[in-house]
């Protein structure tokens, strides 16, 4: 009953935001926008979302290693494919984390072994995804020139480096009672396996190199968006005003980020003196490739031995 009260919380959120977001956008307008040259700008963002999946399975590796639940290459490009289809279809932003999990604890790893090398992947991507907004703040600053725009932009990035500071000095700490304590024990021990990558001498700077690569790699997919309907944005823009929209979009009270997405990446339009209808198109446009490489993780997963084997099991997904 509380899964059912919290997927349709998330679906209402997801359908009114869409509604607010897309009350003043002309769809029409926006169809006929999408030419021959379109598509191939589009296939483009398609095929490089593909890349920004591979990137993620090397960092993946790297950790999954660390926690006990070594991955084979191709095994792990084909969870996180099907992680992808499962992003579109269950009701959160990170269903596909929930089934990628399932997925490795069953291979074998176990379930600790697993949770934590998809709970620590996910503390990584976030902490590089709050250093990148740290880093390009300067030029944000200079392009949002609302003040509550700076504001809101600032309490985000303090908010989520915060976060991911206070994850990783966890991680550092030697109390006993952390251990002890079931609250804190599986947390500590994720903050620790995390401390012990990133500041690793072998895997760090890969484990670096390869998380910015992929929030770099998701503005040229927005990028190539925005050049398929010729938006009036450059690529410097699209690359200071994307990542705090991504950062939002990971709260998972929608479904797959829609409605979250479109809502703040107009609105960050309009912080920064664009036109805020443009922005929701790119994001209309971002979504709809993400949900086409979506359509072909299912596929993976109807074909995938690990369907085949699944019986009766049903799939556990974490509230």
């Amino acid at each position: 009953m509380r899964r059912i009260l919290l997927s349709t919380i998330k679906i209402l959120i997801s359908a009114a935001l869409l509604y607010f977001s897309l009350r003043k956008v002309n769809l029409y307008d926006l169809a006929a926008r999408i030419r021959v040259e379109s598509l191939g700008w589009l296939g483009l963002a398609i095929a490089i979302t593909f890349l920004q999946i591979f990137l993620g399975v090397l960092r993946w590796r790297e950790i999954s290693g660390e926690c006990g639940a070594p991955l084979e290459m191709r095994q792990a490009m084909r969870y996180n494919v099907i992680g992808t289809f499962f992003n579109q279809t269950l009701p959160s932003s990170i269903g596909g984390d929930a089934v990628r999990l399932w997925l490795v604890a069953r291979n074998g790893a176990g379930w600790r072994a697993a949770t934590y090398s998809i709970f620590v992947d996910r503390a990584v991507g976030l902490i590089a995804l709050a250093v990148l907004i740290l880093v390009t703040l300067p030029w944000s600053y200079q392009l949002i020139s609302d003040p509550h725009g700076r504001s809101g932009l600032i309490l985000l990035d303090a908010a989520a480096l915060a976060g991911g500071l206070g994850f990783l000095v966890l991680g550092m700490l030697r109390w006993p009672w952390l251990k002890s304590w079931w609250a804190t024990h599986h947390v500590h021990a994720c903050a620790v396996i995390a401390n012990r990558v990133i500041f690793s001498r072998d895997r760090g700077p890969k484990i670096a190199v390869l998380s910015m690569m992929i929030h770099v790699v998701t503005v040229v997919i927005a990028w190539c968006v925005v050049q398929s309907i010729a938006a009036p944005a450059t690529f410097g823009q699209v690359f200071q005003l994307l990542p705090p929209v991504m950062l939002i979009t990971m709260l998972p009270i929608s479904i797959a980020g829609w409605g979250v997405r479109e809502a703040t990446m107009g609105l960050a339009f309009g912080y920064a003196g664009l036109v805020t209808n443009e922005g929701v198109n790119i994001s209309l446009l971002f979504g709809a490739v993400t949900f086409v490489v979506g359509v072909f993780g299912g596929l993976v997963w109807i074909l995938s031995p690990e369907k085949a084997a699944k019986g009766a099991e049903p799939i556990q997904v974490p509230e």
